[in-house]
């Protein structure tokens, strides 16, 4: 399963990211009295009792942003809450219960994830009483917390901890598979919507040469060798400054069924030029750790005119941050290479929830680091410990070593085409994080004689 994430929402300047920072231990989140200082989404891995979890910090709920940019923080919110495993909804024991902490509370009563209080401010015993009213907006008792203080912090985590999920155990998919969701995305009349046709094998889409058809993204079930099968239409998309008012939306729906998606299939048409459309969709599933598979359709109106290899090298180096996805080379009008893109969709489902066991990875990290040591950082070679592997969809591992910050982006990308070369993780997507080893961790899996200490 995934890494949990942990989302810190409510309105404005009652401590959010006093309370990421907190619990965080360290400070990420900028903390101003000014309210709508955070607007992107800020996240944070940490564990608590064994357990990792990615903290989230969100902008204020409600508030009218002066640069008008309230669209982006509602809608980086509204993805935060969609992704959350647990909630932690924050009030201002000081200030009391407002209007506006209604409202929030009335958003997460749709939520069907747990949600936790926090009423912080809350220094010391005399503000008890004050933090009980909250008890009204029907999500239990508080936890009354005090981040200047750090009141109640373990007590907190605890509750964190006891709200997740059943960490999922190490080894084989289970034989009852979960239904792979595919999201079909692309420019507008690269052939989506037929290829969707081809797979019901009906009429579920409407079918058109003007651009632009399906204007909202529809689930279509299917099944094929007898397994089942969820595919997403998405509407075709154009650049922004070509957009309307429905190709706004239609851009957010489209973004929304990536993050839906288990594997998502990027459609090119073979007889155009990759624009910036493609290149925009591209990072955007890059960022959310999508499998993704480049699906270059209208194959038969190229073939026998230019070899698969030329569009392939087009593609890698086009999309250099995402040289481990697969092509495929597909006529959804004739249903030709069809049925080979699920089977390979399949297995990088698969990869994505796989697990490698903790000796394999570190092993595997040891061989990597003799090929190739971290460089030297400020005259020193920071020295890598082990890693462990701490959740899947995506394969996400945490490296343990000396100096975080002295290890570049280059190592980073060197260690992940390694992982790739000799794991089972070698067309998807991994998340990698660095952590310094605690003082009290004496473990070193990958060897003293290895790199030279910081």
């Amino acid at each position: 399963m995934p890494v949990p994430q942990i989302v810190i929402v409510g309105r404005p300047n009652v401590g959010k990211s006093s309370v990421f920072n907190w619990l965080a231990g360290t400070k990420i989140s900028i903390v101003d009295d000014q309210p709508g200082i955070t607007r992107d989404r800020l996240t944070h891995l940490m564990s608590h009792e064994d357990r990792f979890f990615e903290l989230v910090d969100t902008g204020g709920m409600g508030f009218n942003d002066a640069d008008n940019l309230t669209k982006h923080i509602e809608e980086q919110i509204s993805m935060a809450i969609e992704s959350a495993d647990l909630i932690l909804f924050v009030l201002d024991t000081r200030t009391g219960l407002l209007p506006m902490d209604q409202e929030v509370a009335k958003r997460l009563r749709l939520v069907k994830v747990p949600v936790i209080c926090l009423t912080n401010k809350a220094d010391d015993h005399t503000f008890d009483s004050a933090a009980e009213d909250f008890h009204r907006l029907g999500f239990g008792a508080p936890i009354k917390v005090s981040t200047l203080q750090n009141r109640n912090r373990g007590i907190l985590l605890n509750r964190i901890i006891d709200s997740l999920p059943e960490p999922g155990e190490d080894g084989d998919l289970p034989d009852d598979e979960p239904v792979m969701k595919v999201a079909i995305v692309g420019r507008r009349n690269v052939g989506k919507s037929t290829f969707v046709n081809t797979l019901a094998h009906a009429e579920r889409m409407i079918v058109s040469e003007v651009p632009g058809t399906t204007r909202d993204s529809v689930d279509v079930r299917f099944e094929l060798d007898g397994k089942a099968f969820i595919a997403i239409d998405t509407p075709g998309l154009r650049k922004g400054k070509s957009q309307r008012d429905i190709d706004f939306y239609g851009t957010h729906r489209a973004q929304r069924s990536i993050r839906r998606a288990d594997v998502v299939l990027l459609f090119h048409d073979c007889t155009q030029r990759i624009g910036k459309v493609d290149k925009q969709l591209c990072d955007y599933i890059a960022n959310q750790y999508k499998p993704c598979i480049f699906v270059v359709n209208k194959w038969d109106q190229l073939f026998g005119q230019m070899p698969t290899e030329k569009w392939a090298n087009y593609l890698h180096d086009t999309y250099r941050t995402m040289r481990y996805a697969p092509i495929a080379f597909i006529t959804a009008q004739t249903g030709k290479n069809v049925k080979a893109l699920l089977n390979h969709g399949q297995m990088l489902f698969k990869q994505a929830r796989q697990r490698v066991g903790t000796g394999e990875l570190n092993r595997m990290l040891r061989d990597a680091v003799k090929r190739k040591a971290p460089p030297l950082y400020k005259n020193r070679r920071p020295k890598i410990y082990y890693a462990t592997q701490v959740g899947t969809e995506p394969p996400t591992l945490v490296l343990f070593c000396s100096q975080p910050a002295a290890i570049d982006a280059t190592y980073q990308r060197y260690l992940l085409n390694q992982f790739r070369d000799y794991l089972e993780f070698d067309e998807v997507p991994i998340k990698l994080y660095l952590r310094k080893r605690s003082e009290h961790d004496e473990r070193d899996d990958i060897g003293s004689g290895v790199a030279a200490d910081a």
